[in-house]
Protein backbone atom coordinates (compact mmCIF):
# COMPACT_ATOMS: atom_id res chain seq x y z
CA UNK A 1 0.00 0.00 0.00
CA UNK A 2 1.12 3.04 -0.93
CA UNK A 3 0.27 6.99 0.09
CA UNK A 4 1.19 10.07 -1.56
CA UNK A 5 0.92 13.20 0.65
CA UNK A 6 2.90 14.97 -0.78
CA UNK A 7 3.05 19.43 -0.35
CA UNK A 8 5.15 21.73 -2.52
CA UNK A 9 9.01 22.17 -1.77
CA UNK A 10 10.06 24.88 0.58
CA UNK A 11 6.78 24.56 2.67
CA UNK A 12 5.77 23.10 5.46
CA UNK A 13 2.91 20.68 5.17
CA UNK A 14 -0.61 22.01 5.93
CA UNK A 15 -2.07 20.85 9.42
CA UNK A 16 -4.51 19.39 7.88
CA UNK A 17 -1.82 17.51 5.61
CA UNK A 18 0.08 16.30 9.08
CA UNK A 19 -3.18 14.79 10.45
CA UNK A 20 -4.24 12.81 7.42
CA UNK A 21 -0.55 11.39 7.22
CA UNK A 22 -0.66 10.29 11.65
CA UNK A 23 -3.88 9.06 11.10
CA UNK A 24 -3.22 7.05 8.15
CA UNK A 25 -0.16 5.74 9.65
CA UNK A 26 -1.74 5.10 12.72
CA UNK A 27 -4.49 3.24 10.94
CA UNK A 28 -2.07 0.76 9.41
CA UNK A 29 0.36 0.33 11.88
CA UNK A 30 -2.29 -0.72 14.44
CA UNK A 31 -3.84 -2.99 11.96
CA UNK A 32 -1.34 -5.88 12.63
CA UNK A 33 2.16 -6.04 14.21
CA UNK A 34 3.60 -6.89 10.96
CA UNK A 35 2.86 -3.69 8.81
CA UNK A 36 5.46 -1.44 9.30
CA UNK A 37 5.58 2.61 7.70
CA UNK A 38 8.08 3.93 5.29
CA UNK A 39 8.35 7.31 4.67
CA UNK A 40 9.88 9.02 1.55
CA UNK A 41 10.56 12.50 0.71
CA UNK A 42 12.17 14.24 -2.63
CA UNK A 43 13.69 16.82 -0.89
CA UNK A 44 13.92 18.62 2.30
CA UNK A 45 14.77 15.90 4.84
CA UNK A 46 13.35 18.33 7.37
CA UNK A 47 10.07 17.95 6.14
CA UNK A 48 10.04 14.22 7.03
CA UNK A 49 11.62 15.27 11.24
CA UNK A 50 8.27 17.25 11.21
CA UNK A 51 6.35 14.30 10.07
CA UNK A 52 7.73 12.10 12.61
CA UNK A 53 8.02 14.17 15.09
CA UNK A 54 4.25 15.22 14.94
CA UNK A 55 3.43 10.83 14.31
CA UNK A 56 5.24 10.41 17.73
CA UNK A 57 3.26 12.60 19.84
CA UNK A 58 -0.25 12.03 17.95
CA UNK A 59 0.87 8.15 19.04
CA UNK A 60 1.34 9.24 22.89
CA UNK A 61 5.34 7.67 21.93
CA UNK A 62 6.14 11.48 23.51
CA UNK A 63 3.91 13.03 26.07
CA UNK A 64 4.63 16.34 24.68
CA UNK A 65 6.10 18.43 21.34
CA UNK A 66 9.01 19.16 22.99
CA UNK A 67 9.82 15.43 23.95
CA UNK A 68 8.85 14.04 20.67
CA UNK A 69 11.17 16.86 18.90
CA UNK A 70 14.13 15.96 21.53
CA UNK A 71 13.30 12.10 20.88
CA UNK A 72 13.39 12.85 17.23
CA UNK A 73 16.46 14.17 17.55
CA UNK A 74 18.64 11.81 19.00
CA UNK A 75 17.41 9.53 16.91
CA UNK A 76 17.59 10.82 13.70
CA UNK A 77 18.58 7.24 12.61
CA UNK A 78 22.70 6.88 13.15
CA UNK A 79 22.94 11.16 13.38
CA UNK A 80 23.09 11.64 9.44
CA UNK A 81 20.02 9.83 7.45
CA UNK A 82 17.18 12.46 8.52
CA UNK A 83 17.97 16.21 9.92
CA UNK A 84 16.55 17.61 13.33
CA UNK A 85 13.94 19.60 13.45
CA UNK A 86 15.47 22.60 13.40
CA UNK A 87 13.75 25.36 11.12
CA UNK A 88 11.54 27.60 13.25
CA UNK A 89 8.46 27.14 10.92
CA UNK A 90 8.73 23.13 11.50
CA UNK A 91 9.30 23.14 15.40
CA UNK A 92 6.38 25.70 15.19
CA UNK A 93 4.16 23.40 13.48
CA UNK A 94 4.81 20.84 15.50
CA UNK A 95 3.64 23.05 18.67
CA UNK A 96 0.61 24.12 16.50
CA UNK A 97 -0.33 20.48 15.88
CA UNK A 98 0.50 19.30 20.11
CA UNK A 99 -2.01 22.05 20.47
CA UNK A 100 -4.59 20.45 18.25
CA UNK A 101 -4.36 17.46 19.70
CA UNK A 102 -4.52 18.65 23.17
CA UNK A 103 -7.88 21.27 22.07
CA UNK A 104 -6.34 24.25 22.80
CA UNK A 105 -5.62 25.37 19.18
CA UNK A 106 -8.88 24.92 17.14
CA UNK A 107 -8.81 25.24 13.09
CA UNK A 108 -10.00 28.19 12.20
CA UNK A 109 -12.29 27.20 9.03
CA UNK A 110 -13.57 30.56 7.92
CA UNK A 111 -11.93 32.08 5.11
CA UNK A 112 -9.54 35.15 5.93
CA UNK A 113 -9.50 38.42 4.00
CA UNK A 114 -6.30 40.40 3.57
CA UNK A 115 -7.51 43.94 2.99
CA UNK A 116 -3.82 45.91 3.32
CA UNK A 117 -0.50 45.11 3.92
CA UNK A 118 1.31 48.33 5.71
CA UNK A 119 5.41 48.31 6.18
CA UNK A 120 6.62 50.03 9.14
CA UNK A 121 10.47 50.80 8.78
CA UNK A 122 10.78 51.08 5.15
CA UNK A 123 14.50 50.49 4.29
CA UNK A 124 16.10 53.14 2.10
CA UNK A 125 15.20 51.56 -1.61
CA UNK A 126 17.78 53.88 -3.95
CA UNK A 127 20.92 53.18 -1.78
CA UNK A 128 23.27 50.00 -2.52
CA UNK A 129 22.20 47.07 -0.21
CA UNK A 130 18.13 48.61 -0.11
CA UNK A 131 15.33 46.13 -0.67
CA UNK A 132 12.90 46.09 -3.13
CA UNK A 133 10.00 44.49 -1.44
CA UNK A 134 7.16 43.00 -3.66
CA UNK A 135 4.08 40.68 -2.29
CA UNK A 136 3.27 37.25 -3.35
CA UNK A 137 -0.49 36.10 -1.97
CA UNK A 138 -1.33 32.08 -2.10
CA UNK A 139 -4.93 30.52 -1.82
CA UNK A 140 -4.67 26.71 -1.38
CA UNK A 141 -0.46 26.61 -2.29
CA UNK A 142 -0.98 28.42 -5.58
CA UNK A 143 0.21 31.67 -6.38
CA UNK A 144 -2.70 34.04 -6.85
CA UNK A 145 -1.51 37.37 -6.60
CA UNK A 146 2.58 38.58 -7.32
CA UNK A 147 2.64 42.37 -6.60
CA UNK A 148 5.27 44.12 -8.91
CA UNK A 149 8.85 44.89 -7.71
Amino acid sequence: QVLDFGWPDLHTPALEKICSICKAMDTWLNATTHNVVVLHNKGNRGRLGVVVAAYMHYSNISASADQALDRFAMKRFYEDKIVPVGQPSQKRYIHYFSGLLSGSIKMNNKPLFLHHVIMHGIPNFESKGGCRPFLKIYQAMQPVYTSGI
